[in-house]
């Protein structure tokens, strides 16, 4: 039988979130986003783990799938500022996000934003449309979906 897609895509899988509490301003509207997006999908009870900021969060996403997630969603946002501290800090995030997502095989859905000014970061954080955690996870749930069909981890018997 077909797994199922859609808004049912996601029943049966357990799904991680991992967001910075740095610039909370923005990270607490893409969570919020996140979450409707899982609920949305079908996911129960995503497991919420909050981190300092965003460097930490190929840790975290570590952690997740570490603790039997299918999937994970990470969530943060560089704002960049005066040094060049901004560039580091988002390409060491990606790419440690990367390297969980490919030596783990479970999908890390990248939400974490990199924007010049804090005005545009926000306006990628808003409720509706174009809110990056909805994205996120909405990425992330059809990506555990699409494992769980090949028969791998998402959701299958070796869980």
């Amino acid at each position: 039988m077909p797994e199922p897609e859609g808004p049912v895509a996601g029943r049966g899988l357990k799904v991680g979130v991992a967001v910075a509490a740095f610039n909370a301003f923005v990270t607490e509207g893409l969570l919020q986003g996140a979450l409707e997006a899982l609920a949305a999908a079908g996911v129960e009870d995503p497991a919420v783990l909050r981190v300092a900021g965003s460097f930490e969060l190929p840790v975290a996403a570590k952690a997740l799938v570490a603790s039997g997630c299918d999937a994970v969603v990470a969530l943060g946002a560089v704002i960049k500022g005066e040094t060049d501290h901004y560039e580091h800090v988002a390409a060491q995030t990606i790419a440690g996000l990367q390297q969980v997502a490919l030596t783990t095989g479970v999908p890390v859905a990248l939400g974490v934003l990199t924007a010049r000014k804090a005005e545009q970061a926000r306006a990628r954080s808003l409720p509706g449309p174009g809110n990056k955690g909805a994205e996120a996870a909405e990425a992330a749930v059809q990506a555990a979906a699409a494992i769980r069909r090949l028969g791998g981890r998402a959701g299958g018997p070796d869980r």
